[in-house]
């Protein structure tokens, strides 16, 4: 076996001194760096959403090399902010370790204690009991950030309710749910209703759909990736065709456009 096909592997010394190494390049950089050392908690927020932008990008693509690189600027951002908060008596990075450490122990009393479970639902189930109770949250859905994108949102307001046992019995019950707010949405738009009317009603229907993507099994986001992907890869396709045959779309009609879009359609087959 070549070394670039061996598995990779970690142990706890060699973990302890890359990390080591991380945190004084660090140091470093905030006494010798003019950009480093100017840089402050809110400066940094835009940054970091970017990389978790591109860590996510390289996970749709399955591109690990990609992902690798990405969790190394993660890693890096939070080393960063951990050094600036030390610089201010705020926290180091001791303490984002140590808090992560205790948070879970205490969310998997079925490892660390005497709680047993059946499967990953019932750990799942217990994480929002702990949140509640040891950790004395004061609302199941404070902890989903207004500032998420709205489709992941609407994922983890319902995971969270359905948590403490606020859900659907059975995807049946949710799919007349989703017939009874396509309805809505119909009779909204035949009786032309107003923007707000529609707009209420499009985000019941999206927020119902959301809910089925839970009972089987579908994480939305990832459904909706898929489909923005495909729709891509066609269109792109039609406007290839378009060019070989010394036409621009602008210029085609749409029978013309569909004819080719079933074409790549068919070669998926």
């Amino acid at each position: 076996m070549d070394s670039n096909s061996q598995k990779p592997t970690a142990n706890s010394q060699s973990s302890l001194q890359a990390f080591q190494r991380l945190l004084d390049i660090m140091d470093r950089l905030r006494v010798e760096c003019p950009w480093d050392r100017k840089q402050t908690i809110k400066s940094l927020r835009h940054l970091t959403i970017e990389e978790v932008f591109e860590l996510s990008q390289a996970i749709v693509d399955e591109d690990y090399q990609d992902v690798k690189k990405e969790l190394g600027d993660i890693i890096m951002h939070i080393v960063f902010y951990s050094r600036i908060a030390e610089d201010r008596n705020l926290f180091t990075i001791d303490d984002v370790i140590n808090g992560i450490c205790e948070k879970l122990i205490i969310r998997h009393p079925h490892v660390f204690g005497d709680t047993s479970v059946k499967n990953a639902e019932e750990v799942a189930d217990n994480w929002e009991k702990i949140k509640l109770t040891k950790e004395h949250n004061r609302s199941v859905l404070g902890g989903v950030p207004d500032a998420m994108p709205e489709l992941l949102k609407a994922y983890r307001i319902q995971e969270k309710a359905a948590g403490v046992g606020f859900d659907w019995s059975n995807k049946e019950e949710v799919w007349n749910k989703v017939e009874e707010e396509i309805g809505e949405l119909k009779y909204e738009v035949e009786n032309e209703g107003s923007k707000e009317r529609l707009t209420e009603e499009f985000g019941d229907l999206m927020f119902a759909l959301v809910n089925y993507s839970r009972f089987i099994k579908v994480n939305p986001g990832d459904a909706l990736e898929m489909a923005n992907k495909k729709f891509k890869y066609r269109f792109t396709f039609v406007e290839d065709k378009a060019r070989e045959l010394g036409k621009s779309l602008m210029d085609m009609s749409l029978d013309d456009m569909n004819e080719l879009w079933n074409e790549v359609k068919k070669n998926e087959q």
